[in-house]
Parts: structure tokens; C-alpha cells; sequence
């Protein structure tokens, strides 16, 4: 492992070498176990600590398909897909695995007894399997996470539809945080020249995942003018939807819960903000089980307060259970609610006579197809769009690192260093990095 991470750190990225390069046998990666799948029985979500379930070991390399890139990876990132698998909720991952493995050889590799986890990765293809012409050994690279066989009809105009579309490295093995990993040459995109490779790997999943839910036509498909209410607006998947709502001209309204992560917010250009905790929303009783309407109601008339007396025309909807009931009430008529993730419980509850009578429309979204993924990359590349990464934890440090998420310690994202031995390399072009210094490090910054 200590040659590819010199040959990388060099800076040299010919084929060639990399191609002289053995693969090693086996390489450290994160990940959790089958048998310890019960080990939260009779705890609460909240208590369920990442640290004991993650572990960081050497597995085997396994086997390179057809079609498939193997990746040195230098950084990766913590999605809440990986809390989910940590906590092993709502069910375990090793379910997927299972299924994964019955539709064919190659797939055979996915099931086993250890789950390497993470769907984001920044880092160097490798190897290439039978069959890949457009990536070359040497390649620097971030990935789409998702992975599709495309052998059915239904995938051809959207993958998202394809029956078989699995998302790497929570419902697929060999993901992201780890020194190598396994992907689909259709997953892999170009790594921002100007980004540090913890920054290039915090994007992919979050910002992909904004970009259809809120701007792509099989979203919200934002447009100019539009009024956007934003929950969590300054973290993973929020952070996003407010650059991309500023990019296009539209006027995000955000919600956060504290003072701090309002801060983040401005940063990033917002005016409009609502800070959940300092203004004591509470949208269900003590109990959790009976929501209160004058709390929509009043979420209602504080937006009205910011807009100079408008509802909003698109909610940018994923903590779910929480805050569905409010989300439904305050959108516009004919307004949209758009949905996806739930954090805070795939239960929801609302009162539909707010839909149905004021011809609103509730959709959900769910991650974004390759070409989705490659204009959101896009928007990074071209400084439209910035890393919203916070912290930096090293591999070893994985647990600490999701439980953050878990327990929403953390703003924008979380990044894990995996092969690259410290922050803030991986910058091939510096000249473009000087252009968006100052937006890179405001937002980090905040």
C-alpha cells in the first residue's frame, strides 16, 4: 500500500505505472460484522453507538469484474446511509448483500460476513476490468454511488428505475471507506482539479442527491424566482440545496437549530433564516404522539414575516416524521413537497386536507442517476457549487465520526482520510484553486 500511496503523493498519474504496480493482497477498511447485528437489541436509536459496531481491518481484495475499476482511495466521506448500517436500521445490510449475491457469480463476491461500508470516495483508478475504454489506470476520480446492471428495459431512461439499482457501498460491498474500493466504471466522474482529496470525496452522495431532488426534471425542477424552504439547510444534503437554490435564482428559506449553523447559512449567501430551536417550534406533543397545528401555522406566518407575505413554492423535505405535518401546511397552492431520506422516521403524518383541497403535490426523490451525478460533479468543478465539509476525522477514527452524524454534532459534511496521509492534498490545479480560495474557505470557515 505504501507504493501506490507514493506513486499517488508524487503526483505522477501515467498509466503505466500504475499498471507496474501489484495489488496487494488484502487492504484496511471500515466495517461492520453479521454476527453482531443484535447488538442494540432493546436500545434506542439515540443510544446506538457507531464506535462499537464500526471496526477498521484488513480484508482481502476481492476479485475485479467485468466493467468494474478498482480505486486507491484517498479520502471518503460519512453519509447517514453509513449511521443506518452502523446502528443497523430500519433493517441490516446484510440482507442486500444476501439478495446481491443469489443474481450471479460476480455477485457472489458481496456476500460476507463483514460489510465494508461508505458511499462517497475521492482517489486513483487503479485497475480496470474487461470491457472499461473510458477510464485509464492513473485516472484521478470521485464516484456516483449508484450501481446498476442495466440489463432491464426500465433502467434505459432513468437508472433510478432500474430493478436492480443498489446503492454502493450501503446496499453493495467494497465501498468508500477504505484504501481501495470496487465501483462500476459508470460510477466513476472526474475529480475536481482545484479540490483537496478530503473536499473532491465529501460532495458526491449529498450533492448528487440535492440535484435531483430539487433542480432536475424528475425532482422539484427548480426554477428561476422560486421561493424554497430548506430543512437542516446547513448540513449534508441542505448545505447543497441552498448553493444550488442561490445559483439558480430562486430564494432559499433556511431552517436550522442553532445559532452556529445559522452562521453556516449566511455564509453561503442566505438572508432568509429561521433557527428552529431559538424560536421554539414544536411541531408534536411531549408524547410524539399528536402533532399541533398553531405550530404550523406560526412556522407559516414567520415565513410569511421573511417573504414580504409569501408560502413557499418548493420544500426541500427530508427529515420526514418530524416535520412533514408543517412542511404539507406550509407550502403554497399548488405548491410542492419534495422528499426524501426521513431521519427523523419513515412514519409520516399530515393533514391532507391542506393537500388535497389547496392542490399541492407531495413527490419523492431518491439519490439521482449517472447523468444527474455527473452535472452536479459539474457544478462543483466549475466553482458553482462548494465543498461543505467541517471536520476530518483519519480511518481509524470512523466510529467518532459517524456517530457525529448520528447525533447531528456535525455541520455540512464529515470527511475520513483513508490513504492520503494528511489534509489538504490532492490540488493539481493550484492557479483554479486560487480563484474559489476565498468561497472554499469561507464555507469551511462557518
Amino acid at each position: 500500500m505504501d507504493q501506490i500511496r507514493e506513486a499517488i503523493l508524487s503526483g505522477d498519474r501515467t498509466p503505466e505505472t500504475y499498471s507496474g504496480i501489484a495489488v496487494p493482497g488484502s487492504y484496511r477498511a471500515a466495517t461492520v460484522h453479521k454476527d453482531e447485528v443484535d447488538m442494540f437489541e432493546g436500545l434506542s436509536t439515540k443510544e446506538k453507538d457507531p464506535r462499537r459496531s464500526l471496526h477498521v481491518e484488513d480484508v482481502p481484495t476481492p476479485e475485479l469484474a467485468p466493467g468494474e475499476a478498482l480505486v486507491a482511495v484517498m479520502a471518503s466521506a460519512i453519509n447517514y446511509n453509513t449511521v443506518w448500517t452502523s446502528i443497523f436500521e430500519p433493517v441490516s445490510t446484510f440482507g442486500f448483500l444476501e439478495r446481491y449475491g443469489r443474481t450471479s457469480e460476480f455477485a457472489k463476491r458481496h456476500d460476507l460476513p463483514y460489510h465494508v461500508v461508505g458511499s462517497d470516495l475521492a482517489g486513483v483508478v487503479l485497475r480496470t476490468g474487461p470491457g472499461v475504454t473510458k477510464w485509464k489506470p492513473g485516472t484521478e476520480v470521485v464516484a456516483h454511488c449508484l450501481s446498476v446492471e442495466l440489463e432491464d428495459a426500465e433502467g434505459h431512461d432513468d437508472t433510478m428505475m432500474d430493478p436492480q439499482q443498489r446503492i454502493w457501498g450501503f446496499e453493495t460491498n467494497f465501498g468508500g471507506l477504505a484504501e481501495l474500493a470496487i465501483v462500476k466504471a459508470n460510477q466513476l466522474m472526474p475529480k475536481p482539479a482545484h479540490l483537496s482529496w478530503e473536499e473532491a470525496a465529501s460532495p458526491g452522495l449529498v450533492n448528487s442527491t440535492a440535484y435531483r431532488q430539487l433542480v432536475s426534471k424528475n425532482g422539484a425542477h427548480m426554477k428561476l424566482g422560486d421561493r424554497v424552504l430548506i430543512w437542516g439547510a446547513s448540513g449534508g444534503l441542505g448545505s447543497y440545496a441552498t448553493q444550488m437554490a442561490l445559483a439558480g435564482g430562486a430564494t432559499p428559506i433556511c431552517v436550522v437549530s442553532s445559532p452556529e449553523k445559522a452562521d453556516i447559512c449566511r455564509a453561503m449567501g442566505a438572508e432568509l433564516i429561521i433557527d428552529r430551536s431559538a424560536e421554539g417550534y414544536r411541531f408534536w406533543n411531549e408524547e410524539n404522539t399528536a402533532q399541533d397545528p398553531k405550530e404550523w401555522q406560526r412556522l407559516g406566518k414567520r415565513i410569511r414575516e421573511l417573504t414580504g407575505g409569501h408560502d413557499v413554492d418548493i420544500v426541500f423535505e427530508h427529515p420526514g416524521r418530524e416535520t412533514f405535518g408543517a412542511s404539507v401546511y406550509v407550502a403554497r397552492k399548488g405548491g410542492t413537497i419534495i422528499t426524501c431520506a426521513s431521519t427523523s422516521g419513515y412514519l409520516h403524518e399530515y393533514d391532507n386536507r391542506y393537500l388535497w383541497m389547496n392542490l399541492k403535490k407531495i413527490l419523492s426523490s431518491h439519490f439521482a442517476n449517472y447523468r444527474e451525478a455527473w452535472e452536479a460533479n459539474d457544478l462543483i468543478d466549475r466553482g458553482i457549487v462548494h465543498p461543505t465539509l467541517s471536520k476530518t476525522y483519519r480511518l481509524e477514527d470512523v466510529g467518532q465520526a459517524a456517530l457525529d452524524v448520528h447525533r447531528n454534532a456535525h455541520q455540512g459534511k464529515v470527511g475520513v482520510l483513508t490513504l492520503s496521509p494528511e489534509e489538504g492534498l490532492g490540488v493539481s490545479d493550484p492557479e483554479k484553486r486560487a480563484r474559489f480560495e476565498a468561497e472554499i474557505n469561507r464555507f469551511r470557515d462557518a
